[in-house]
């Protein structure tokens, strides 16, 4: 299957997932506050719990199902400190890029529009750092 068609399909169940979540239970898919939430009260967080795991079991089964190559980028210690470093960040943030990015962008939220560029403007600053710092080999 081609790469956009995969893309695509992959946007469009992000989208539904979305849609799905904020229609059934009135709730944001920020990824980041429903991991947060749900390792604070995982007696009462049956359906974070449950929307997590289908991101997980629906990336395995994708990756699986179109054969889609898997690459590991870094080793565990780095990714592990990336990890905990991309979690401050959301805490600042006030949220992560799923949810300024997809849901509150869905809804015209000014506040996750600057949040969305900011996360994008320090992406590119952070790939371009790295570029240089390595000699461009990245």
């Amino acid at each position: 299957m081609h790469p956009y068609l995969l893309s695509f399909l992959g946007g469009l169940l992000i989208g539904a997932a979305v849609w799905l979540l904020i229609m059934g239970l009135g709730r944001v898919a920020g990824v980041s506050g429903i991991l947060a939430a749900a390792i604070n009260d995982p007696r009462h967080s049956l359906w974070r719990i449950a929307f997590l795991g289908g991101l997980v079991a629906g990336g395995a089964w994708f990756v699986r199902e179109f054969k889609l190559p898997t690459v590991t980028v870094a080793a565990t210690p780095t990714l592990v400190v990336a990890g905990l470093l991309v979690g401050f960040g959301t805490v600042l943030a006030g949220g992560c890029t799923s949810g300024h990015g997809v849901c509150g962008l869905g809804r015209r939220s000014l506040r996750s529009l600057v949040a969305t560029l900011t996360f994008m403007a320090t992406g590119a600053a952070t790939v371009a750092i790295v570029r240089a710092v390595s000699g461009g080999a990245q």
